[in-house]
């Protein structure tokens, strides 16, 4: 069987799901070593990297992957949160700004722009937000869940129960 960056990124994916650390990383490492400038590995390894919580790695590794391809909204909005999730709060928004320029109808954009004012307590940004994500796509369970708590933060309980009404309807329809 030959080699290929493409199998090795598929096997470290899998070896990730199957818990197996160690040999996902070892395989995404010689997956780069046969494809240095391949995107999509960079992506996937800069994912598994934040989810076993080696952010600082993670924000390095995607950020690689957004050089290589800086038009790939799913790199920005995982690069916006590895900034987020290292405390880098002002680059976070920077990325989902620059995400948004490139495509304003993103809602996965806007439901991390609307995180990254809640965390900054500009609720009112962060309101707007989620709102954008949810009218784009209203059955984006995350942001209705965001805009629920953010209703609540600002007192807003009839907002609060529209979104909790729509959060029913679409676990109803899941559990069908």
């Amino acid at each position: 069987m030959t080699e290929s960056a493409e199998k090795l990124n598929n096997h470290a994916l899998s070896l990730f799901q199957g818990g197996q650390i160690e040999e996902s990383i070892a395989c995404f490492k010689r997956a780069l070593t046969l494809e240095p400038e391949n995107h999509l590995i960079w992506f996937n390894f800069g994912i598994t990297l934040r989810d076993i919580g080696e952010i600082s790695q993670s924000r390095a590794t995607l950020q690689r992957a957004h050089d290589l391809n800086e038009d790939d909204e799913e790199i920005l909005d995982a690069l916006a949160i590895a900034c987020m999730n290292d405390g880098d709060l002002d680059s976070a928004l920077s990325l989902c700004a620059e995400g948004l320029s490139k495509n304003e109808l993103n809602p996965r954009l806007w439901n991390t722009f609307g995180v990254l004012y809640f965390k900054k307590d500009a609720l009112d940004l962060a309101c707007e937000s989620f709102e954008h994500a949810v009218t784009l796509n209203p059955y984006y369970y995350d942001a209705l869940f965001n805009l629920r708590d953010t209703y609540d933060e600002l007192g807003n309980t009839a907002g609060k129960e529209r979104c909790a009404e729509q959060m029913r309807l679409i676990k109803a329809t899941q559990s069908e």
